[in-house]
């Protein structure tokens, strides 16, 4: 269906097409590379799905909005960190950059670009400008010319343990834990 919808939008439209994506395929690595191969321009990881509350007072199903914070970036990360270099289209992260570690994090995980919704609803516009005031001063701190020379950097093609990316190091983690 994913495919389906892809290729028609991109036989209607001359603008670049990207999939915002759930994190819930059975094997979400092969869905974004048979997008990647259908023609997709990008992917936006990850998208948040409404979800409702119920009212315990009054029995009723409520809209609830809960804004993400910078922890959510992990699920995002991890899956820009393995996808890069394994597709060529462009990745996107959202869910949770909220700061301008956050927005080093993905870029250097391969992120192309970083969406910053919640952190711009909590702080106003801004924040903008204190993410790439605090990046450039970062990059200035570690002698990176420039985004480009950082994109990647500690992907899972980059890193001496890419292992740390993979579920298997579930128990490592879980052994780590104080």
């Amino acid at each position: 269906m994913y495919i389906d919808d892809l290729k028609m939008v991109k036989s209607q439209v001359s603008i670049p097409v990207s999939m915002k994506l759930s994190p819930y395929f059975s094997s979400f690595a092969n869905m974004a590379v048979k997008l990647d191969q259908a023609g997709a321009d990008g992917l936006v990881l990850f998208n948040r799905f409404y979800q409702p509350d119920i009212n315990l007072d009054t029995l009723q199903v409520e809209p609830s909005l809960q804004l993400s914070t910078s922890y959510d970036i992990r699920l995002s990360l991890r899956w820009i960190a393995i996808l890069y270099g394994n597709v060529n289209c462009g990745i996107a992260a959202t869910s949770g950059v909220h700061s301008y570690q956050d927005a080093l994090k993905m870029i250097m995980s391969g992120a192309d670009a970083v969406m910053i919704a919640s952190a711009l609803l909590k702080s106003g516009i801004g924040k903008i400008s204190e993410i790439i005031s605090g990046m450039e001063t970062w990059m200035k701190e570690h002698e990176y010319e420039s985004v480009s020379k950082m994109k990647g950097s500690v992907s899972y093609r980059t890193i001496a343990e890419p292992a740390a990316f993979e579920r298997a190091n579930y128990i490592k983690t879980l052994q780590s834990y104080k």
